[in-house]
């Protein structure tokens, strides 16, 4: 039973290329939400994807009001992706998680005890299902957001993190089609003042589908972000 005084939820989820997944991402999240708050909402937010994702999505939110779809015409990436998901969330709490399955909600109650009285909590990969280029990259990536930005967060990039509305500073983000966008929210919120917690969580192997994450056209997006985050944030 949930409690009375329970927050509000946004759950939002980014997808690009994700048939194969996104059903299994909204019954999971359908699954545990109502264990923690009555009042939630699912936000499937599919960036122009060109295998079906959107038309799953709607099928699996038809009838039910507590899924919505937000589809974007074309693949504007995943910091738009977010951006867009943030600008329909309706809830006092927003939170978001990587739309590609390798996350369960099972482990969003322990974000939400961590929350106590802080702006956000950033959840960690306790192990990576990932292989080891992937981890590689993160470790670098991480180690130049922490140089440009001074932004120190044992796993940045982790795509499972919870924000009151309030540390979301929607109007003033600037991330697009890279991955810079974690950083971007975590420097910001971080830098107005809200404390934060770090959770583990668990992250689990792909089911199907493929990772884009390290595309060198994102990756070199990615930093073109970082850069005119740090002369914004100047």
């Amino acid at each position: 039973m949930t409690d009375a005084h329970a927050p509000s939820i946004s759950a939002v989820f980014p997808c690009h290329n994700e048939a194969e997944n996104v059903e299994w991402v909204i019954r999971d999240a359908l699954e545990h939400l109502p264990a923690i708050t009555d009042a939630f909402e699912v936000l499937i937010v599919d960036d122009g994807s060109t295998d079906g994702t959107a038309a799953r999505a709607d099928a699996a939110a038809r009838g039910d009001p507590r899924v919505r779809v937000v589809a974007h015409p074309t693949n504007l990436g995943y910091g738009r992706a977010l951006r867009s998901g943030f600008e329909a969330a309706k809830h006092e709490l927003i939170f978001y998680a990587d739309g590609d399955g390798q996350f369960s909600l099972a482990d969003l109650p322990r974000l939400v005890q961590a929350l106590d009285g802080r702006g956000f909590v950033v959840g960690y990969r306790r192990q990576r299902a990932d292989p080891p280029h992937r981890r590689l990259n993160a470790w670098l990536w991480n180690m130049s957001v922490r140089l440009l930005l001074g932004t120190r967060v044992r796993d940045l990039d982790c795509g499972f993190k919870l924000f009151r509305r309030e540390a979301v500073f929607v109007t003033d983000l600037i991330s697009g089609r890279g991955a810079a966008i974690s950083a971007e929210l975590v420097t910001r919120a971080a830098r107005a003042g809200h404390a934060y917690a770090q959770v583990g969580v668990t992250h689990y192997p792909r089911r199907a589908g493929e990772q884009s994450g390290n595309d060198l056209r994102v990756v070199l997006r990615s930093f073109v972000d970082l850069l005119r985050l740090r002369l914004a944030l100047r």
